[in-house]
Formats: C-alpha cells, sequence, structure tokens
C-alpha cells in the first residue's frame, strides 16, 4: 500500500513597501496584512501574513536599527550606514523572512534593499555598483515579488512625519532632520527604480487619505499577485 503524498507546500509570497519620511507605509502595510487576514474581498484561501520591517525584524537588526537612527553611524559617511543596513538585512533574512516564506507565509516588509538603493545611494551619494555587489551578496535570490511605492512630495510627507513626531514626544530621526533637498532625491530615487524595474515596482499616490490609498494597494495587489485572490468566478 502506497502512502498518499503530502499536498504541496505553496510558495511564499514577498511583498515590500517603499517610499520617503512620512509615505505611510506603517499604516498601510497594516492594513493590508488585515484585509489579507480577514479573506474579505476575495482572497483565495486563509494564509499567514507576517508583517516586519527594516532596518529591525530580528533582536540583532532592532539594536542596529536603534543605533542608524540615533545617528551614530552618521559621522562615518553613508557607506557605512550602507554597511550597517546590510548586517541587518542579514540577521533578518535569515531568522524572519526566509523562513516564513518557506512555509508559504505572505511576507509584508516596510523598506527593503530598495531604501539603501535610494537612501545611502541615490541621496547619500554610495556608487550604485557598491549598493549592487553589497545587495547580490546579502539578498540573493530572496527578491521581492512585489514593491509598492507610496509616492507624495517630499514637504508633505515631512509635515507628517514632524506631527506624528510631536504626537509621540520624540524629535525627528537621523533621516527626517535631513534637508528638503536629501528627501527630493529620495523621491527621484524610487520613482527611477520604479521606471527601471516596472514588473517588480507599482507606483501608488500616496497623497490622499488612508481609505483611499489603502484601496489603492488592495487594487495593485490584486492586479499583480492575482494568485492571492480569488477569481471572480470562484466568487459568484
Amino acid at each position: 500500500m502506497v502512502a498518499a503524498s503530502a499536498a504541496p507546500r505553496r510558495p511564499g509570497c514577498f511583498i515590500t513597501f517603499e517610499g520617503g519620511e512620512g509615505a505611510g507605509k506603517s499604516t498601510q502595510i497594516a492594513r493590508l496584512a488585515a484585509w489579507l487576514r480577514a479573506g474579505t474581498d476575495g482572497l483565495a484561501e486563509a494564509r499567514e501574513v507576517v508583517t516586519t520591517r527594516e532596518p529591525g525584524g530580528s533582536p540583532r537588526a532592532e539594536r542596529i536599527r536603534a543605533a542608524v537612527l540615533a545617528g551614530v553611524a552618521k559621522p562615518h559617511g553613508p557607506f557605512a550606514e550602507a554597511l550597517l543596513f546590510a548586517a541587518a538585512r542579514l540577521d533578518h533574512l535569515a531568522t524572519l523572512i526566509r523562513p516564513s516564506l518557506a512555509r508559504g507565509a505572505i511576507v509584508l516588509c516596510d523598506r527593503f534593499s530598495d531604501s539603501t538603493r535610494a537612501y545611502q545611494g541615490a541621496a547619500g551619494g554610495v556608487e550604485p555598483e557598491t549598493l549592487a555587489a553589497l545587495e547580490r551578496v546579502v539578498v540573493g535570490a530572496t527578491r521581492p515579488d512585489l514593491t509598492l511605492i507610496l509616492d507624495l512630495p517630499p514637504e508633505i510627507g515631512l509635515a507628517r512625519a514632524r506631527q506624528r513626531d510631536r504626537a509621540a514626544a520624540r524629535g525627528p530621526d537621523r533621516f527626517e532632520a535631513e534637508a528638503l533637498g536629501f528627501h527630493e532625491r529620495l523621491r527621484a530615487a524610487y520613482l527611477a527604480i520604479a521606471e527601471a524595474e516596472p514588473a517588480r515596482c507599482a507606483i501608488v499616490d500616496a497623497q490622499g487619505g488612508p481609505d483611499r490609498v489603502a484601496q489603492a494597494v488592495r487594487s495593485t495587489v490584486a492586479a499583480r499577485l492575482p494568485h492571492l485572490v480569488r477569481e471572480a468566478s470562484d466568487a459568484a
């Protein structure tokens, strides 16, 4: 008698959120995660949904995050920051992202390697070839299936970030404190990444209210990753 083989494990799905300061990434990740977990609006079947962030996402990476955002690495320049982010990403991938994907989870990550390209690369001046080599070593084949770039003018994002910081009774972090020109370069960098990799990246207008942006995010996920969503004929 031959034992029945186990059902094949579904592949995991890796979605990253990118954008400048105050773009609403954390809010939109939480909303998308709730939508996916609830199985509403046509989700095909229940799936584990993991939310995480960079820098951070693991205990060691969170310690690096605290140091970098406090400005510890700033005197050493953007390349030193890129190396610290790479160290955090290595641990994050090994301890959370790759194990989650291996068991078939949907991983939603607030920032990933595109942030290094934008912040330390385009805005910080580190050569693209240097960051690409670092990315090949650290990230390898673990590339996002979809990257949602929340786009809005930097002056609007910075105003939102300042309002958020006041509500939390804290000052701006290492990157929020940069001049407007830095944030304008960030926005241009993200738009250039989206233009260079249209199959992976989608731009979402983040100027509207949270509900409007959340609907745009859901529509984009449904269009780009239809295997996550029940076909209309099945939903009827």
